[in-house]
């Protein structure tokens, strides 16, 4: 009897050990550990993938930023050239320096200096101001003042145009006088710019008129009216 308790007692505990043996094989190999083994290292590689369009991201922004910049830019570009483009077509005045003087001698009226202005080659301006600023001398009493004969709305000078005015060194009918060899001439009073020129003769100098300018010469006799 004792003998086949202890055989079954053996049994038993042969074939707990068997089962025992078995469940730690099925969960040292359970297709559980294997999946979250695998599991484990998809943290790595997925936190790869997540840095990467992250630094995507931000270079793309920066590139934006850069066009941004570019475009600004650009539009300032475009209004200084519109700007400049708002300036074309306008004539510009006439300074002394824009043009060439040439002076003769005529008799009408008791004898005057007819000068004649043209402008330098390859320059087109106008004349906006009617009376040229005449002297002879830097003294108050060498001013030409001008008499109002002839004058016409703004004067284009370029090419062969030319434009004419006419001083009388002297109106008046005394024989005194200062003499001068040069008259200086200028477009306008503070002409930074004014231009000397040699008289063809020397001229007795006493109240000097001038005329307005004129295209018609006949217009630039100095006569006090």
């Amino acid at each position: 009897m004792r003998s086949r308790l202890a055989a079954r007692s053996a049994r038993l505990v042969l074939a707990a050990a068997v089962v025992t043996a078995l469940a730690a094989t099925s969960t040292a190999c359970s297709p559980d550990d294997v999946e979250d083994t695998s599991s484990s290292s998809v943290p790595s590689a997925g936190s790869g993938k997540t840095d990467s369009p992250s630094s995507g991201e931000s270079l793309s922004t920066s590139a934006s930023g850069s066009g941004g910049s570019s475009d600004s830019g650009g539009s300032d570009a475009k209004t200084d050239a519109s700007g400049d483009g708002d300036k074309s077509g306008y004539g510009q005045s006439c300074g002394t320096n824009d043009l060439d003087f040439t002076v003769t001698s005529e008799t009408q009226a008791g004898g005057y200096y007819l000068v004649t202005a043209k402008a330098k080659s390859g320059i087109t301006c106008y004349l906006d101001v009617n009376t040229p600023s005449v002297s002879f001398g830097s003294g108050a009493d060498g001013v030409a003042s001008p008499v109002g004969q002839g004058g016409e709305d703004p004067i284009k000078l370029t090419g062969s145009a030319v434009a004419y005015t006419g001083i009388s060194p002297k109106s008046t009918n005394t024989d005194g006088g200062v003499e001068f060899e040069n008259v200086i001439i200028a477009i306008t009073n503070d002409d930074p710019d004014p231009a000397e020129l040699k008289l063809p003769d020397t001229a007795t100098v006493d109240k000097p008129i001038v005329t307005n300018w004129a295209t018609d010469r006949a217009e630039a006799v100095p006569v006090i009216v």
